[in-house]
Parts: C-alpha cells; sequence; structure tokens
C-alpha cells in the first residue's frame, strides 16, 4: 500500500454543537460511550495506516491528553491550526511533518475502515493524482456536493442551495505531497482556505478519482445529531464493552443491580452504577462513572462520563455533559421539539434536552422539549426549563 500516513483534521470548535463544545473540540464529543475521535482513529489503524499526524487548535490539550504519543501502537504527532481558517489552512499545518504520500479525514466524522482502504485502492490506479470518497446521501445541502465524468470528479460545490445533488463529498482524501503546494495556490474566500475549492481546481486540471463508499458513514453538526450517531454506533455494535446479550454491552467494572432493566441496545462504561427498578434503553450510551439512580428510567440518550442520575428520573431524546448532576424526579421528555442554534430556529427536532458540563439540577425539576443549558448552570428545586439557558446562571422558577 502507497499510503501509510493520516492527517486527521482535528482543530474545529463545532459552535452549532453548543453547549457541549463550551469545554472541548467537536472531535471529543461522545459517539455511544467513546470520543467520536477514537472511532476515527481506529478507522485509520484498522485500514494499514502506519503514521497518524493530528492537526489540532480549539482546546487542543483535550486532544493530546486524551490520545496521547501513540494510538494503538501507531505512533501519533500533533501540529498545531492556531486560527481555525478553513480545512485547506489546517492541513497545511502539517506540511512538515509529511512528506510523502497521505490520507486526510476529518476528525469529527465517522468512517469505516474499508471506506479508507477504498480510497487509497484508487489512489494506487495508474494515472489518478488524488481520490476523494463519495457517497449518496438525501441531504446534500448539509455537505459538499459532487458530481462524477465516469469516474472521476467533475466538480465539488461547498453547501450547495439546490437539491438536485445526490452524491456528496464524504471527507476521505488520498493526495501526493504536492497537495500542499496546490492548497497554498488556492485563493481564499472570506479570509478561510477550503480543501474543496483546491479539489476543485484539481479537478479541472489533473484526475481525481471519486470513489463511491457505503457502510458507516455519520456526524454531528448539531446537539441532536449526537443521539443518531450513538443510535448508529449501537446498531452495529461498535463499543469495546463485552456483549452480555444481543444488544446489550457492559463493562467488567460496572454495577448493574439484579433489578435493573436494560432494554437494548444499550451500552454502560466502566465504573457505571445502575440501581433497582432502573430501566435504561433503548439507544442508550453511559460514559464512564455514570451513576442511574433507583426507579429512573432513560431512552434514547447518552449520558457523558462523571454524570449523576438520582432516583425516580425520566430522561428521554437527551444528551447531558460532563459531571452532570440531576437530582431526585427530574424530568426530561422527548420531542419533537423547536431548538434554536444560534439564530436559526430548526421545528420537529427529535430532541428532550442538551445539559453543558457541570450542570446542577436540585431535584423535581423539569424540562421543555428542546432546551440547551450551558455549563455551570444551577436550577433550583421544582423549577421548569425552556429555551436557551446561558452558561453560569441560576434557574429558580
Amino acid at each position: 500500500m502507497s499510503v501509510q500516513t493520516a492527517v486527521v483534521l482535528a482543530a474545529g470548535e463545532g459552535t452549532r454543537l453548543r453547549p457541549l463544545t463550551r469545554n472541548r473540540p467537536k472531535p471529543m464529543l461522545p459517539a455511544a460511550n467513546r470520543p467520536i475521535l477514537e472511532h476515527v482513529l481506529d478507522a485509520l489503524v484498522d485500514a494499514g495506516m502506519q503514521r497518524l499526524v493530528l492537526v489540532v487548535g480549539y482546546r487542543r490539550e483535550r486532544v493530546q491528553e486524551h490520545v496521547g504519543p501513540s494510538y494503538r501502537g501507531v505512533p501519533v504527532e500533533y501540529v498545531v491550526q492556531h486560527k481555525q481558517l478553513g480545512s485547506g489552512h489546517a492541513l497545511l499545518q502539517a506540511r512538515d511533518a509529511v512528506d510523502d504520500a497521505l490520507i486526510v479525514v476529518n476528525g469529527d466524522r465517522i468512517i469505516e475502515a474499508s471506506a479508507v482502504e477504498s480510497v487509497v485502492d484508487a489512489f494506487d490506479t495508474d494515472g489518478v493524482q488524488s481520490a476523494v470518497a463519495v457517497l449518496e446521501r438525501p441531504d446534500a445541502s448539509r455537505y459538499g456536493a459532487v458530481t462524477l465524468h465516469d469516474r472521476d470528479i467533475a466538480d465539488i460545490v461547498e453547501k450547495p442551495d439546490s437539491d438536485e445533488y445526490r452524491l456528496i463529498n464524504g471527507g476521505i482524501y488520498a493526495f501526493g505531497p504536492a497537495i500542499f503546494e496546490a492548497v497554498d495556490e488556492t485563493p481564499r474566500a472570506a479570509g478561510e482556505l477550503g480543501l474543496t475549492d483546491t479539489i476543485a481546481t484539481l479537478a479541472d486540471e489533473a484526475r481525481v478519482r471519486g470513489v463511491r463508499i457505503g457502510g458507516l458513514w455519520v456526524d454531528a453538526t448539531y446537539p441532536w445529531d449526537l443521539l443518531e450517531v450513538s443510535a448508529e454506533i449501537l446498531a452495529r455494535g461498535r463499543v469495546n464493552q463485552p456483549q452480555r446479550r444481543e444488544g446489550v454491552w457492559i463493562d467488567n467494572d460496572a454495577s448493574v443491580h439484579d433489578d435493573a432493566t436494560l432494554r437494548g441496545p444499550v451500552v454502560v462504561g466502566p465504573d457505571c452504577e445502575v440501581g433497582p427498578g432502573a430501566v435504561i434503553g433503548p439507544e442508550v450510551a453511559l460514559g464512564r462513572n455514570v451513576t442511574v439512580g433507583p426507579n429512573a428510567t432513560v431512552e434514547r440518550t447518552v449520558l457523558d462520563v462523571d454524570t449523576r442520575i438520582e432516583a425516580g428520573s425520566t430522561l428521554q431524546d437527551t444528551v447531558l455533559g460532563q459531571d452532570v448532576h440531576l437530582g431526585v424526579a427530574t424530568t426530561i421528555p422527548g420531542g419533537p421539539s423547536e431548538v434554536r442554534v444560534n439564530q436559526q430556529v430548526f421545528e420537529n427536532q427529535r430532541l428532550g434536552a442538551v445539559l453543558g458540563d457541570r450542570v446542577r439540577v436540585r431535584g423535581d425539576a423539569s424540562f421543555a422539549p428542546g432546551t440547551l443549558v450551558g455549563p455551570n448552570v444551577t436550577v433550583g428545586t421544582g423549577t421548569h426549563v425552556s429555551g436557551t439557558i446561558a452558561e453560569g446562571a441560576e434557574v429558580v422558577r
């Protein structure tokens, strides 16, 4: 195989995923009960990559401390994008670290090892100077749309305003080392340097092979997307915990009471505790050191590390950040709901609530569907919460 180095673009913040990205970059958000980035790195290692170069930026210490100097025995090198000025600009930061052919992937999009292998195989074909993964999606307007002429890229359009496209850019690329010069020569648009602009130019000048891929391909653009990401991971059993029965994975260091009910698919991470009478699942992921108290009900929910749910609480369609504490009889009903992200309103989203890191709820509180709560918020006893709650606020009624 000609390509053994992978560059992972993991510098972005993910502002549309606030409040969850207030304290960590998007690649470190949970996909089931592991960070998205781990799934990406698994695909690269399984595809035979011998060296990983991670481009980090926003909250980069969270990535570096978690991944460390190697991943599954493969050495990891870090380069820094100090200002987030586009995907092409991010790739340029790896210029001094790479002197041979390379794979480039996004650190916030979960992919299959087989997709990486397919792109590498196409790149190894005579006459192909670059290769780009493409796949069919009904929502091409959320991504970069692609048109093919025979098997080569004819055009690539970033976030088109038309529904006529069916193929999108899959975000897996194979390039020769000349890509850095090509990116450097690409005109900037609105102060940013987009990798897709470079690819569009290359497609006009040389053969850029479009490689159709399938299988697992998911990412999270908005907070409710994390529920779909988790569901996809669980449906495919992409978890590290031992399987106890069909669709139920429980870590050896977890404690699940005999009177608790687990309805798969569900994963229970290390050092978790599930109390008597609790009902967990379907489509629930418990991260490390999560406690679910007696008679609590949790459905279609992601609970990140160090979170505690007290007795009698009910959670549906919910995403909780790290170190969240929900008091007794907290109620978060599921969607559909209307959710405001920045200045845009999204209707009919299946979302109960999203709570940022270190939120404290003192019990008997309820949340309207679609509620977004920032980090370090305190919610008083018996309070009803709705809308968007700013970081550090105290909600008393």
